[in-house]
């Protein structure tokens, strides 16, 4: 019996000495190499672009792994044979290809000193135990560095290995969806065997108006296909297996191109008439949400008893455009048999579409409110606060709470789309909240002026006045309240672009703050920042633009890339510095003293 429990004991011992000094390992290894991106807004082509190009990350890391000593020319060097996966004399840096191998050997051991990467798929096989025995100071048969054709194969094998431990984590800070043309190949990028396991995704309010819209939102439905006809994308409803049909032949009787005189985006005569269309198909479903859920507080939105008005009085010189033959001036709400008939098809095709679901499975089974990643809070736009600098209450619940309760609304409403179930009401209309209220996390106007900006001719009436939240974040003491709320350092958001060409930083002075949003879309400034987190700096990154990039490409030049530093480290910051560290030490802590118990119980 005593044998058995010193077997017992025994066996215990040795699987929590193996958690433990796993979890030390963990803590004493270097924070993961990490890229912050948002908005990408439906530019497939341009982000797998930048994505091949590692976001400039190359120099940084081989300014890191190598001695101080080394000059710039050599590390610029060393930065395009890696880029090039190709061996090139040049006459300004005396290396050699032996030089070179070594350099890499230890590029590459800087990036592996991390546990969480894995050798199976990085190394190619021809060269993998060479490089294995190089990284481990094992010696190599004589050829690798005397025969030209060898040393020029390993450092090409060497430089895609590098590149393929660049980076370890990607932050995804929402708004796939929307204005682009692309959405589905950025979706199949991230979800794809190269980058799942890596990337960690936000909701962003576009992503969320798709959400809602699966879920049998209608106004969403019909706000999601319109913004898609908006930029006349209806190749992406083609592969999306969406039939618009019904709706374009209606569109096209009700609404002809002529009598559309509203500020329609749509370049085609088609996407015209169906944008118009849609538009009133969500303006009144919007309206009868609305009244439904008088706690959502959105009364302003509430414009068809007064567009009726302006009709029926013929007091209409207000508005550039006086033709809607769909809306009852006496029920300006009511959807026409015809409008309902179409509403119905193309939200039953939303729901139960297979291509659709694949594409949205992704955000409800990965997609998070909020995550937090070396000890900066990640989220699309804000965490909704007041004038005073308080968190704001909505529906009950402020600050962490209510990104909480969020987050469990998008998970019940996930589970029940991808198995089919019925949703509850209040689930759907919480997203159209989501997608467009003052007190929405995703959001953060005061209201979204879509009826206004489309109809009126008042200019003012156009604004969406953003509310307190970059404001807040100007104070130190709404600052510490975000430390204090979510356990860290700094807040990382987007959805707001900020345009570097003016002045404008992505971070605060004190690189609390920092906006990653700098117009990824050509309906924005057609740049885009970036943001990345090595152990030793945090700085941020202004992509170039599409022109820049194709004359890069025809010079053979990396496109030029600005660098906003935001923090250095004199020491490599490690896990245990962050966030993560203090839950890790807690499960050390208390493996260690069941290691002691059973230690006391033995002797």
């Amino acid at each position: 019996m005593k044998e058995e429990r010193f077997r017992l004991q025994t066996s215990e011992l040795d699987k929590l000495a193996q958690q433990l000094l796993h979890i030390e390992n963990e803590l004493n290894s270097n924070i993961p190499v990490t890229l912050w991106i948002s908005d990408l807004h439906g530019e497939g082509d341009r982000f797998m672009a930048i994505l091949r190009g590692r976001f400039g990350m190359l120099y940084q890391t081989c300014r890191e792994a190598l001695p101080n000593t080394f000059s710039i020319d050599k590390v610029q060097y060393l930065t395009q044979i890696i880029r090039k996966k190709k061996f090139f004399a040049d006459e300004n840096v005396q290396m050699d290809t032996q030089d070179v191998i070594f350099c890499l050997v230890e590029i590459l051991k800087y990036r592996l000193a991390n546990i969480r990467h894995r050798t199976k798929n990085i190394f190619p096989p021809e060269f993998r135990n060479t490089i294995k025995r190089l990284i481990s100071g094992l010696p190599v048969p004589d050829q690798v560095f005397e025969e030209r054709v060898l040393s020029e194969r390993l450092i090409s094998h060497l430089a895609h290995s590098i590149r393929q431990v660049l980076l370890d984590r990607i932050q995804v800070l929402g708004d796939v969806f929307d204005r682009g043309a692309q959405p589905d190949k950025i979706i199949r990028i991230l979800s794809s065997p190269a980058y799942r396991d890596m990337v960690d995704y936000v909701f962003g309010n576009h992503d969320i108006l798709w959400m809602g819209a699966v879920s049998g939102n209608k106004s969403l439905v019909a706000e999601a296909i319109r913004i898609t006809c908006r930029y006349d994308h209806f190749e992406l409803l083609e592969r999306l297996g969406v039939d618009s049909s019904r709706l374009a032949a209606f569109a096209e009787k009700t609404y002809p191109v002529e009598k559309v005189t509203g500020k329609i985006k749509a370049r085609t005569n088609k996407g015209r008439s169906m944008e118009k269309a849609l538009a009133v198909i969500q303006f009144k479903l919007e309206e009868q949400t609305i009244r439904r859920f008088p706690e959502y507080d959105m009364q302003s939105r509430l414009w068809l008893d007064r567009l009726a008005v302006m009709l029926a009085t013929g007091d209409t010189a207000g508005l550039n455009d006086t033709y809607f033959p769909t809306v009852d001036l006496k029920n300006p709400a009511v959807l026409t048999r015809e409008e309902q008939e179409i509403i119905d098809d193309l939200s039953g095709q939303f729901t139960t579409n297979k291509k659709i679901m694949r594409l949205l499975s992704y955000f409800f089974k990965n997609g998070k409110t909020y995550h937090v990643h070396n000890n900066s809070l990640n989220i699309h736009a804000l965490v909704p606060s007041n004038e005073n600098g308080e968190f704001e209450e909505f529906l009950g619940k402020r600050g962490r709470k209510l990104l909480d309760f969020v987050q469990e609304t998008i998970v019940r409403v996930g589970k029940r789309y991808l198995k089919g179930e019925d949703q509850d009401e209040q689930d759907r209309a919480l997203f159209f909240y989501l997608w467009c209220g003052p007190k929405s996390p995703f959001f953060g106007k005061h209201a979204m002026k879509t009826f206004e900006r489309y109809f009126l001719l008042d200019p003012d009436s156009h604004t969406e006045h953003t509310l307190y939240w970059k404001k807040n974040l100007n104070t130190s003491e709404f600052k510490q309240k975000l430390q204090e709320e979510f356990g860290i350092q700094r807040v990382v958001y987007g959805h707001t672009p900020v345009d570097y060409t003016k002045g404008k930083s992505m971070a605060s002075p004190d690189g609390v703050a920092i906006n990653v949003d700098g117009g990824f879309a050509a309906a924005y400034y057609n740049r885009g920042h970036a943001l990345v987190h090595t152990p030793y700096q945090l700085f941020g990154i202004i992509l170039p633009t599409p022109e820049e990039m194709q004359e890069a490409a025809q010079n053979l030049e990396s496109a030029p890339l600005d660098i906003e530093l935001i923090d250095e480290f004199r020491q490599a910051m490690k896990i245990k510095d962050t966030a993560k560290g203090v839950l890790l030490k807690r499960q050390s802590e208390a493996l260690l003293r069941r290691i002691r118990e059973l230690t006391d119980d033995y002797s």
